[in-house]
């Protein structure tokens, strides 16, 4: 069976993204960021956007202005879950995020992945890598957590921090990249 580009995208597989799926989902998704963007609704209206836009919420979710995705869909998020302003989710794979988490300002997540190989790369080809998020995590501003990375539960990134690789449970990531300064 052939797959689609959609499914080569999801899979972490080299993808077309100029492919007519793809460019019909990420207008939706611009359409939603748009009007979850927009300073004069109410917090009922924003959740009930944030939630067509995402691929699956919790109850209780806050993403405040300045919030972007490239498809929302593959984004899920758990209970109490809290976006500061102007975070960029690249979400070309899977994005899960557990309950209690909270988000700082400008935090890049960035799924979206393109190939080294100089010829495949100006082909504009591109892959994803999955990224997980434990519950209780604090991600601080300015952080980037790159594609393939899975946090444990309870992990607190510091500002600014580059994260490239995967942490377990229980411990305080700081640095560019991040390597780990504390255990919780």
């Amino acid at each position: 069976m052939i797959k689609t580009e959609k499914q080569k995208m999801l899979d972490g597989e080299l993808y077309d993204s100029s492919d007519e799926e793809l460019l019909s989902a990420r207008k939706r998704a611009k359409r939603l960021c748009t009007k979850l963007n927009n300073g004069k609704l109410n917090s009922k209206k924003r959740i009930r956007i944030a939630k067509r836009l995402l691929g699956k919420t919790g109850e209780n979710i806050d993403l405040t202005q300045g919030f972007y995705c490239d498809y929302g869909t593959n984004i899920e998020v758990g209970e109490n879950f809290y976006c500061n302003f102007g975070v960029c989710i690249l979400d070309v794979c899977k994005v899960k995020i557990g309950d209690n988490c909270l988000i700082g300002p400008q935090v890049g997540i960035y799924t979206a992945c393109h190939p080294l190989d100089r010829q495949t790369r100006v082909s504009l080809l591109e892959y994803g890598k999955p990224i997980t998020i434990g519950n209780d995590c604090w991600i601080g501003g300015h952080a980037v957590i790159n594609g393939g990375v899975a946090l444990g539960d309870n992990v607190v990134v510091g500002s600014g921090s580059v994260v490239t690789k995967s942490f377990p449970s229980n411990v305080v990531i700081a640095g560019n990249p991040a390597k780990i300064i504390k255990y919780l």
